[in-house]
């Protein structure tokens, strides 16, 4: 896989797709719809470049951080505009629409896309054991890293996913046919029927997080956050293992974070 390969091997491979598709899709185009896209005029070269765009924004979701899938994203419309690639006006947006598709800017204050790591809730269920048939939610869920991460943990529990991207969800529901995953903001999402809510987030994003669980999650329910710490309740455990991001468990209800005593 190009997200395998050393940096920026995965954006150079990435970008010469999306030059190679360019370039074949137009003189395939015409070839494949030759009456309309004729009659069409000047639609063929903003069409591959569209094309284009959307196979380097698919590749993009291989990068293993934010920047990266975003360099992975714009580089090929990038090189091309300097270039000098005669294009209407029009036909420059549809990278800029394609980007916001897959990272619409309401997503962008909390966690883009961070995928969990498979092994990174290997210890969960010890932990926070759950009964057969509870309901997990994965608040975020992206392409489902964690969705398969929390099946390994709980293989009995019915998983659910929700996601804001469109394109996000339709690639993860496929992968984790498994799961319910819809679209939707996890912000307006009720948390009050879930056995644990399972979040990676950002740091900025966990006062939000513990002011909605505080409100609306069950007495004996799980909190889960992977890395970030909620710093205004008190964590019922901590699992750490060696140089791996740290998971936090929440218990409802939720205690207030005791304040560290001074010398």
């Amino acid at each position: 896989m190009l997200s395998r390969l050393r940096w920026p091997l995965p954006a150079l491979m990435a970008w010469a797709c999306a030059w190679l598709a360019y370039t074949v899709l137009q003189d395939a185009l015409p070839a494949l719809w030759p009456g309309p896209l004729a009659q069409a005029g000047g639609l063929v070269r903003p069409l591959s470049l569209g094309l284009a765009c959307a196979l380097g924004v698919v590749l993009s979701l291989l990068g293993q951080t934010w920047w990266r899938r975003l360099a992975i994203a714009a580089g090929f419309p990038i090189s091309l505009a300097v270039s000098g690639a005669s294009l209407p006006a029009w036909g420059w947006l549809a990278p800029l629409a394609l980007l916001l598709l897959i990272y619409p800017v309401n997503a962008w204050r909390d966690a883009p896309l961070f995928p969990t790591p498979a092994r990174a809730l290997e210890r969960l269920a010890a932990s926070a054991p759950l009964a057969e048939g509870a309901l997990v939610l994965d608040a975020g869920c992206g392409l489902g890293h964690a969705l398969v991460a929390l099946r390994r943990a709980y293989p009995k529990a019915q998983l659910h996913g929700i996601e804001w991207s469109w394109p996000l969800r339709a690639l993860c529901a496929l992968r984790c046919p498994w799961a319910r995953v819809r679209q939707g903001d996890i912000w307006r999402a009720d948390w009050g029927p879930y056995d644990l809510v399972y979040l990676f987030q950002r740091p900025e994003s966990m006062p939000r997080a513990v002011r909605k669980a505080r409100a609306e999650m069950r007495p004996g329910s799980w909190l889960v956050s992977l890395e970030f710490e909620a710093r205004q309740i008190g964590p019922h455990q901590v699992l750490r293992d060696g140089d791996a991001k740290p998971v936090w468990l929440y218990r409802a209800p939720f205690a207030a974070q005791q304040p560290v005593p001074r010398p």
